[in-house]
């Protein structure tokens, strides 16, 4: 049974929406939620008959969000401290944090560690697509601002086996992110990581913006800089598009009835934009699973970072980033 240390504390909402999206995880899935957190503020939001199903390791401290990545390092009776360090010591198989990123991504990889031969570790997202029930991944968006061509090879490597292993993507196709499809495109480091990449079967070469969202491609790779900036810009799109639909449907009762016929289509949209959907993004590249979720996570998708967690740990991913390391540098 997957053990799943959670940071009960981290989000932006405190405890509620963490302990109740683990809970609505338990109702549908067999795991171990281990609670770190206040425990006085976490027991009772937990119903009676699942009490034995559950851990509480009581802590008080909380890593803020305006507070730097590195103080966790010296918190170690902080919540985001306890919960990585129940992987470290074996006791849990996955951590997943609503909290302060950066603090999540040091201690994992300074904890946890790295997979041997990697690098950086890498941060990776889901993009929605227009073909049906499908999404590209794309990494890193965040982890690293600076990357070198050796970073960006060892993120394809990353990026494919995800989604072979855990999106049950048998022939995944790998893009490297560039202005242009040809391979004299991009900056000296994009070039070279051209070269590199090329050695993937799965790779299918540069790939621009617009291919990120029409089903081109399963994978794409880029530095966090820029994949930061993609993240952004496309939360920011989304949020455009659907303010001017909500306000372009208020304006006459035609367009108020065409709404109302169009709301399964609206209902699809949705789900396919919202990030509680895919529950956090998973931080590649380290030797046991951690799933960083957004700060304003609800109970929705704290229950999916579960399942996304259950999913990493039960597909074994990181043996086979490891074999693929393995067999790339041998």
């Amino acid at each position: 049974m997957v053990r799943i240390a959670i940071d009960a504390m981290g989000g932006d909402f405190g405890h509620y929406p963490i302990v109740e999206g683990a809970i609505f995880a338990l109702k549908q899935k067999k795991f171990l939620p281990i609670f770190v957190g206040d425990e006085s503020k976490i027991y009772p939001l937990i119903p009676k008959k699942f009490r034995n199903r559950v851990e509480i390791v009581h802590c008080s401290d909380v890593i803020k969000m305006d507070e730097h990545a590195t103080d966790a390092l010296k918190r170690k009776e902080s919540s985001i401290y306890i919960a990585v360090d129940l992987v470290r010591q074996g006791k849990a198989d996955a951590v997943v944090s609503a909290g302060h990123s950066g603090a999540t991504m040091s201690l994992a990889t300074l904890r946890i560690g790295r997979i041997e031969g990697i690098s950086r570790p890498a941060i990776a997202t889901f993009m929605p697509t227009s073909v049906k029930d499908k999404q590209t991944v794309v990494l890193d968006v965040g982890a690293n601002v600076d990357c070198d061509a050796n970073n960006l090879f060892q993120f394809a490597i990353m990026g494919d086996a995800y989604a072979n292993r855990v999106l049950e993507c048998e022939e995944s196709r790998v893009g490297l992110l560039s202005n242009g499809e040809e391979p004299t495109k991009g900056n000296e480091v994009t070039k070279e990581a051209y070269k590199l990449i090329g050695q993937l079967e799965s790779f299918i070469g540069n790939v621009e913006g617009n291919d990120i969202f029409n089903g081109k491609v399963d994978v794409v790779v880029c530095d966090g800089f820029v994949g930061n900036v993609l993240l952004k810009t496309s939360e920011g799109v989304a949020e455009t598009i659907s303010a001017y639909l909500k306000s372009e449907i208020k304006r006459s009762p035609i367009s108020i009835a065409g709404a109302l016929l169009m709301k399964r289509v609206f209902r699809r949209l949705k789900k396919q934009i919202d990030y509680a959907e895919y529950g956090g993004a998973p931080l590649l590249g380290v030797k046991a699973c951690t799933i960083i979720s957004h700060g304003k996570s609800n109970p929705k998708a704290i229950k999916n970072a579960m399942f996304q967690a259950i999913r990493f740990v039960e597909s074994d991913v990181n043996e086979a980033i490891r074999k693929r390391l393995e067999t790339m540098n041998g």
